[in-house]
C-alpha cells in the first residue's frame, strides 16, 4: 500500500510538471536547491554554549573551553589566542583570523535569498507563457480540442505560479528565521572582538 502511495505521488508529480510547461523542471530545481541551503543553515548555525558573551571569553582565555560547540565558542577561542601571539593592530589581525568564521556564518545565505526572489519570476515566467499560446489557440479553436476548455487552460496556465510561491513564501520564512539567528551570532562575534582589544588596551594603560 505504500509503495502503491509512493507510485502515485510520483505519477502526480511527474503530470504536474508536464503541465506546468517549460519552467517546471527549472523551478524543482529551485526548490531542491533552496531546501539543500536552508537545511545547511539549520545544521550547522550553532552558537554554542548558552553563556553570556563575557563569560564564555573569559572561559576561552583561561582555558576552560576544552572543545567548541558552535561559532560563538569557536571565535572565543580564536580571539583569546589571537590576542596572546598578536603584535600591533590587534582588531585587524583579530578580523583576518575570524574571517573564516563570518564566511561560514553566511555560507548559502545568497543562494536562499536570490532563489525566494526568482522562484515567482519564474513562475510568472511561465504563466505568461501559457496564456499567450493560449490565446493563440483560440484563435483557430485548436485549444478546445487539445485542453477541453478554457478554463481548464487557464488553470495549467497558473500552475507555474502557483508553484513558484509554494517554493519562495515557505523558503522566505524559514530563510529569514536563519539570517536572525546569523546575525545575532554575528553581533556577539563583534562583541568578543570589542571586548579582546578593551582588556588589551586597560593592561596597556
Amino acid at each position: 500500500m505504500d509503495g502503491t502511495a509512493e507510485l502515485t505521488f510520483v505519477e502526480e508529480l511527474g503530470r504536474i510538471i508536464a503541465d506546468g510547461g517549460f519552467v517546471m523542471p527549472p523551478l524543482v530545481v529551485f526548490a531542491v536547491l533552496l531546501w539543500l541551503g536552508i537545511g545547511y543553515r539549520a545544521m550547522t548555525l550553532h552558537r554554542g554554549s548558552g553563556l553570556p558573551v563575557r563569560t564564555i571569553l573569559s572561559n576561552a582565555i583561561s582555558g576552560s573551553i576544552t572543545r567548541t560547540k558552535g561559532y560563538v565558542d569557536t571565535a572565543a577561542v580564536v580571539a583569546a589566542e589571537t590576542a596572546r601571539r598578536a603584535r600591533g593592530d590587534l582588531r585587524r589581525v583579530l578580523d583576518e583570523e575570524l574571517f573564516f568564521i563570518d564566511e561560514r556564518l553566511s555560507r548559502y545565505r545568497t543562494l536562499v535569498r536570490t532563489i525566494v526572489v526568482i522562484a515567482p519570476l519564474a513562475g510568472l515566467l511561465g504563466t505568461v507563457t501559457g496564456m499567450i499560446e493560449m490565446f493563440q489557440s483560440l484563435g483557430d479553436q485548436t485549444f478546445y480540442s487539445q485542453s477541453g476548455g478554457v478554463a481548464n487552460g487557464i488553470s495549467q496556465a497558473l500552475l507555474t505560479t502557483q508553484f513558484g510561491l509554494m517554493i519562495a513564501i515557505p523558503g522566505m520564512i524559514v530563510g529569514r528565521l536563519m539570517d536572525r539567528r546569523e546575525d545575532s551570532m554575528h553581533a556577539e562575534i563583534v562583541q568578543i572582538k570589542e571586548l579582546i582589544v578593551s582588556q588589551r588596551g586597560e593592561k596597556s594603560a
